[in-house]
């Protein structure tokens, strides 16, 4: 698109004002928290959204955010929480710096308007709560829809700023890096900028960049039950997994224990923080003399219950469900009575009770859904990835706070902490040359014949992921999906190559990607450990160290 055609269509040419746009790539809390940043000290940006502005992972997340705020906490404590949350694998000076930041990242959500729910006599005037795996409450939550107060707050800031470019319903489709020029031989690797694809236009338009910023967020889509929006394809891992960028501990997908069971509504998550404040997991067609709806269970599993971290509770449903044969298991929550809920969890009591559950006198049907990827984008701690000019921040990256297994909450903090150093570093680089970059060539395809090619395939791989890559995993199971994966990134790779982009082309095209590298990874952890469980290698060994993969470029980059 010309400058002049892209100002009469409302949006801002390049370069913007004369000053090449850092452009990110996301439009939840990460890349809010680095636009807004940047921003401020006079960056103009550009932040791109595959849908509306609205849709992603951010506006879904319903605990909150953790901050070491009370006077019965420390950042020790919460390191500690950490380390015993991610089982061995979180990476010391990261979680401390993530600590650390903690007090600051949430007053400046503060300082952006957004509505925590209030307690006169907490800290900053917050009410915390607790979430499973944290020794306190220190969890800054708006009700049950934190992520939405948030995002909202954010998404109002960026609107209102003049330096903010905010364009809905455009997709990155792949970073332009020196394999792209004709010149490159011989200079040093870089990412200049990126291929967009407008999707109400269905253009892929040339974006040159001073820096690009991936985030994307995660890959829960790969899996047929997720807790995660449509927009979690893992666009950002594998674009830079394709431009040379590490990945690490891709294997360690954390199933988030209660995601709604019901005909109507796949995605819902019913938040930790219900099981925070006391409510119980139970199991149907058990008998129990305390509860006419079932017996519990988790003190088979962990000394401590409902409140164990995530990986330890979701494999604790997954067993109980295979052993007695049931679909789902029972989140109890009547006894918190019915005043409680309305003021602690409105949005799950309201959604609930147009499903026809009735939170407040009855259970609700809970299964384990794929909900977090606690590895991704190998990045430092100003959100760095191996390609200069190339960052990542949020979900889509590997910084080492998470480990094995995530801590409840930790992944709305690391996204303004790390997006707050992700901008400074952007501003102290120095500014680059950006060579003329090459338009985008469609001379060689054409419109595609059958989108049930792309459909079909989308259905194969999540159900194969969803089989032989879930919660518990064999080698067996991993090698045939290895196998059968290749075979399909073969076939959408020779559909790429032949047809005019679009979304579900472009979102499957990512997803293969990154369903490779999860049983890779997969492979290469010989033990269980965190939310990796083999039953080939079921102890944990005493020592054990992130797994990375590389990726040879088979050409200039």
């Amino acid at each position: 698109m010309s400058q002049a055609s892209a100002a009469a269509a409302g949006i801002s040419p390049f370069p913007v004002n004369g000053e090449l746009p850092v452009v990110i790539v996301g439009a939840g809390l990460a890349g809010l928290t680095v636009a807004l940043h940047l921003a401020e000290q006079g960056q103009p940006v550009v932040v791109l959204a595959k849908r509306d502005l609205g849709e992603g992972a951010t506006a879904w997340a319903q605990g909150g955010i953790v901050g070491v705020l009370g006077s019965d906490d420390s950042v020790e404590s919460h390191v500690r929480d950490t380390q015993d949350a991610g089982a061995g694998l979180v990476a010391e000076d990261t979680a401390r710096f993530i600590a650390e930041h903690s007090a600051r990242a949430v007053g400046w959500l503060v300082e952006q308007g957004v509505p925590f729910s209030p307690d006169p006599d907490g800290p900053l005037g917050l009410h915390l709560t607790r979430e499973g795996g944290h020794a306190v409450r220190r969890i800054a939550h708006a009700a049950d829809a934190t992520g939405k107060a948030i995002h909202e707050s954010l998404l109002g800031r960026a609107r209102a700023h003049p330096l903010v470019d905010l364009r809905a319903r455009w997709m990155a489709v792949d970073l332009i890096t020196n394999r792209h020029l004709k010149q490159s031989e011989g200079s040093a690797p870089r990412c200049h900028g990126i291929y967009a694809l407008d999707i109400d236009t269905q253009r892929v338009e040339t974006l040159p960049a001073r820096a690009v910023v991936l985030a994307t967020g995660g890959v829960g889509k790969v899996y047929r039950y997720t807790s995660n929006p449509d927009t979690a394809t893992g666009d950002g891992i594998a674009m830079a997994w394709r431009a040379g960028c590490r990945a690490a501990n891709m294997e360690f997908i954390q199933f988030h224990p209660t995601c709604l069971y019901h005909p109507q509504e796949r995605s819902f998550l019913i938040t930790e923080a219900m099981r925070g404040e006391g409510a119980v997991l139970r199991l149907p067609g058990v008998p129990s003399e305390e509860s006419p709806w079932g017996a519990r269970f988790m003190a088979a599993h962990d000394e401590r219950l409902e409140l164990a971290p995530r990986d330890i509770v979701a494999r604790a449903i997954d067993f109980e469900m295979k052993k007695h044969g049931v679909d789902h298991v029972w989140l109890d929550a009547t006894h918190l009575g019915e005043a409680f809920l309305k003021e602690h969890f409105p949005n799950i009591h309201a959604r609930c009770l147009t499903l026809g559950i009735d939170i407040a006198k009855q259970p609700i049907p809970v299964v384990p859904a794929a909900h977090y990827t606690c590895g991704g984008v190998v990045t430092d701690l100003s959100g760095r990835a191996d390609v200069p000019g190339l960052f990542a921040v949020g979900e889509a990256t590997y910084t080492g706070l998470h480990g094995a297994n995530r801590l409840a909450s930790n992944s709305l903090l690391e996204c303004v902490v790390i997006g707050q150093t992700c901008a400074r570093a952007i501003l102290e680089d120095a500014v680059p040359r950006v060579p003329k970059l090459p338009a985008w060539d469609e001379s060689l395809v054409e419109n595609a014949d059958e989108q049930v090619v792309i459909s079909h395939n989308w259905d194969e791989l999540r159900l194969l992921m969803w089989n032989y890559v879930g919660i518990v995993r064999t080698t067996k199971r991993l090698e045939r999906a290895l196998h059968r994966i290749k075979l399909l990134k073969d076939e959408i790779e020779d559909y790429y190559a032949n047809f005019r982009v679009n979304r579900d082309l472009l979102e499957l095209r990512n997803l293969v990607v990154c369903a490779e590298l999860i049983v890779r990874s997969a492979l290469m952890r010989h033990e269980s450990r965190g939310l990796h469980y083999s039953r080939d290698f079921p102890a944990t060994l005493p020592v054990s160290f992130p797994t990375v993969l590389t990726r040879k470029a088979k050409s200039r980059s």
